[in-house]
């Protein structure tokens, strides 16, 4: 319990450090909506007025309390490009945005941990050679590059013209798989490669311990190592690859993928609203991200706890 409250109090301050960090940002670097609201040839009045609406003429203090207070409560605005409120918007995108990048996000990880146990079982013979070598490949790739091969091999009648090109018209399993097909591809191809060199570096090093040259030496065959022990006692790194990557995912992973196959998730969100300098809708992708890192910093500990009660 003792534990738990401490993280939780460990993650508060995170949240206060982070929100103020990236909300700084924002005021000071983000777009200023004022000349855009008021027009051309707006008297002195009309832009303080304008100004006092949107809360600039308010100290930095007021406004970072007001942004925290409006974050927690989902408090969020509306708008400025649509007028609908923010809060709307995130519940419309976020399941979508869930719903196509999860089956990516596990086949990257699961793919990148079964060819690094291949990888260290036959470490310096041809198949640790060909899945490095694979690997490599795919990390070199740009993933917009990777897109547009899959979507003209798959999707158009230049190649197989199996898949649709654009957009989300998901009202059943199969018409999710439809849609959902092509953008996992997309992103297993490039995740797979950083996921399989850092489980097999995380896999050779616990091979090369000694307790695995002690079970070796009792007689334990090689793929018992692999699992029971190299696995097992690897599942620290692995939480932690696999917790801090789905933000990171969600986020960043969606930006490309949703505005290039036009998917009203919320990485299309995002890259409206900063082409459009949509304030709201950044300052809440913004301050839930970060709210996002620290809850699952706080649980990846917690989780920590429970693989290895020596953790303290």
């Amino acid at each position: 319990m003792n534990f738990a409250l401490r993280k939780l109090a460990h993650g508060g301050l995170l949240i206060l450090g982070v929100t103020l960090i990236s909300f700084s940002l924002m005021v000071w670097f983000g777009p200023d909506q004022t000349y855009s609201l008021v027009g051309k040839n707006a008297s002195a009045e009309q832009i303080a007025e304008i100004r006092k609406q949107l809360g600039y003429d308010q100290p930095f203090i007021e406004r970072y309390v007001s942004y925290l207070n409006d974050l927690f409560t989902l408090n969020l605005g509306a708008s400025n490009s649509s007028g609908e409120a923010v809060s709307n918007i995130l519940k419309k995108t976020i399941p979508v945005t869930i719903q196509l990048m999860i089956p990516g996000f596990i086949l990257g990880n699961l793919l990148g941990i079964a060819l690094g146990l291949l990888a260290t079982y036959r470490k310096g013979r041809w198949i640790d050679r060909l899945i490095n070598g694979f690997s490599v490949t795919s990390m070199s790739i740009s993933f917009l590059v990777v897109i547009i091969f899959l979507q003209v091999f798959l999707c158009t009648p230049y190649g197989l013209n199996l898949f649709p090109v654009r957009g989300w018209q998901v009202t059943g399993l199969s018409s999710y798989l439809l849609y959902v097909t092509v953008p996992t591809l997309s992103l297993v191809f490039i995740t797979v490669g950083y996921n399989t060199r850092f489980y097999r570096a995380v896999f050779v090093e616990e091979a090369g311990k000694d307790h695995i040259r002690t079970a070796r030496a009792f007689g334990a065959s090689p793929a018992s190592i692999l699992w029971r022990h190299v696995l097992k006692n690897s599942l620290v790194p692995i939480t932690t690859r696999f917790m801090f990557s789905i933000p990171l995912i969600v986020v960043s992973g969606s930006l490309l993928i949703e505005s290039y196959f036009g998917i009203p998730g919320i990485g299309k969100v995002t890259f409206d609203a900063i082409t459009n300098g949509d304030q709201p809708v950044l300052k809440a992708v913004v301050g839930l991200t970060a709210v996002a890192f620290i809850f699952i910093q706080v649980l990846t500990d917690m989780i920590y706890k429970l693989i290895d009660p020596r953790i303290a």
